[in-house]
């Protein structure tokens, strides 16, 4: 019995190894996705992007800032003159955070009370605004401790008060149930399409279906249709159990939550259809919706945020339609942006829905030759 098991573990093998398809199944995804997620797959905040709004302009004010700008996790990307100035650097995700020294700092610091300095962080990203929040007030700390050295206080003379924008008790579930949204209906706009044509060929209904009057664009059409409906009632379900029973805030526009849902399900429904007009299976086309699904989730913003990955990385997301979308929805829930405010994001989710239907439909008339 032994013998005959090996026998046959070893036939198997030599199958699956003389075969191309499955000897670059075997070595290509995982080792593309260890290369990828070795760069991409990071919590540590490297190169947090802060604007400072000195408004002291004093020995001590600079002494603060240059501790800020001399940490290796800190990059000044602006100095100006105002927090008015400072909050469209926030509010187009340009900044992380707003380093403000108030006015008469250094006379403060010099005199019985607090010199008060405020941060402000982007809390759109919970966990991310948490760590740079204490970023800053260990390097705060550190300059109480230096100050106190060199003029024997015995009070902590600067005073750290923290503002988080959009999400102010900094709670995870305002920055997860949203992405949430985006990428169930990316799982389910995928197994509707990914599916389809893999299925009639399984079935020994794809050549019937070929002698029937519709053209390859109707057919096509025809199975996205279900799949779009079937997104769009999945995502609005999800917004309102989000919404209700979580009390998740939505602030913004339905409208620009609707445009940015249907761009995104074509796009979705692009790339499923690409990936069954490949496959031969529906175990075919359930591998390929599991190697796209992966790397787009990891490289959506969806956990670790995209100022974290090298350059190189971010620039292979804007391929992603789970980036954009991702932007689209937690702009509308927590930030209250309208269709006028997305007009980029749509436009990224236009051009990829353009370019994987065509492509779907090239694939599928090859298929069908």
């Amino acid at each position: 019995m032994f013998h005959r098991l090996w026998a046959l573990a070893i036939k198997e093998l030599l199958t699956l190894l003389r075969d191309p398809r499955s000897r670059f199944i075997i070595i290509g995804p995982p080792l593309i996705q260890l290369l990828v997620f070795g760069f991409a797959a990071t919590f540590d905040i490297r190169h947090i992007a802060m604007v400072v709004v000195d408004e002291d302009h004093s020995h001590a004010s600079r002494q603060l800032v240059a501790r800020f700008v001399g940490d290796p996790w800190f990059d000044r990307v602006a100095t100006l003159q105002s927090p008015e100035q400072a909050r469209i650097w926030i509010d187009e995700g340009k900044a992380m955070m707003i380093l403000r020294v108030a006015p008469q700092f250094e006379a403060k610091l010099l005199g019985p009370g607090n010199a008060p300095v405020e941060i402000i962080i982007d809390g759109r990203n919970s966990n991310t605004a948490a760590l740079v929040m204490n970023d800053a007030g260990a390097i705060i700390q550190d300059f109480n401790q230096s100050w106190l050295h060199r003029h024997g206080s015995t009070d902590f003379p600067a005073k750290l008060l923290m503002r988080a924008w959009y999400n102010p008790n900094l709670e995870s579930r305002w920055f997860i149930l949203p992405g949430i949204v985006a990428v169930l209906t990316l799982v389910i706009t995928l197994l509707i399409t990914g599916l389809s044509v893999a299925r009639e060929r399984e079935m020994g209904t794809f050549d019937q279906l070929l002698m029937t009057p519709l053209e390859p664009f109707e057919i096509l059409a025809g199975k996205a249709l279900p799949a779009l409906l079937i997104g769009t009632l999945e995502a609005l379900f999800i917004s309102v159990v989000a919404i209700v029973g979580f009390h998740i805030p939505f602030t913004g526009s339905l409208w620009a939550l609707m445009v940015g849902l249907w761009l995104y399900m074509l796009a979705g429904t692009g790339i499923g259809l690409m990936i069954s007009s490949l496959a031969q299976t529906q175990q075919q086309g359930l591998l390929g919706m599991f190697m796209f699904m992966v790397p787009a989730i990891i490289l959506s913003g969806f956990a670790t945020p995209l100022a974290n990955m090298p350059v190189w990385i971010q620039d292979l997301t804007l391929i992603n339609p789970l980036r954009y979308f991702l932007i689209i929805v937690r702009a509308v829930f927590l930030e209250g942006y309208t269709v006028h405010d997305l007009i980029t994001q749509y436009l990224g989710l236009a051009l990829i829905a353009l370019v994987t239907m065509w492509l779907a439909m090239r694939l599928f008339k090859r298929s069908t030759a």
